[in-house]
């Protein structure tokens, strides 16, 4: 198992110490997703006069909808792939079908000549 990592982050101007099994990196990255759902908050007229409490809720919400939207873009990218990955199973199988098919022909047209260079 990974090492545990810390690191301080500045979330809404104050510090907080992260921990967890991500890379510092990663950790940084989310206290600046968080940052920037927060500024991007403070820019909506009235947000800044409801409680606290309201706004944690309203950047709560904010994030849970980031994060079903792209959990249906996903869903939606699955299911792409899983559409052409049945679009190539089926190519594949057109593929080989033809190429048996013309080796038939081959085979078909050999003894054709076969036949006509006897006679």
């Amino acid at each position: 198992m990974n090492s545990r990592n810390y690191t301080d982050v500045i979330i809404a101007g104050k510090v907080y110490t992260l921990g967890g099994y991500e890379s510092e990196e990663y950790l940084q990255r989310v206290a600046g997703y968080l940052n920037g759902k927060i500024s991007e908050l403070r820019g909506i007229d009235g947000y800044l006069r409801q409680t606290p409490d309201y706004q944690n809720v309203l950047l709560q919400l904010n994030v849970a909808d980031d994060y079903f939207k792209v959990l249906g873009q996903l869903e939606e990218l699955e299911r792409q792939a899983e559409t052409q990955a049945n679009e190539i199973y089926s190519l594949k199988h057109q593929l080989v079908t033809v190429q048996l098919k013309l080796e038939e022909m081959k085979r078909e047209f050999s003894e054709k000549q076969e036949k006509e260079q006897k006679r």
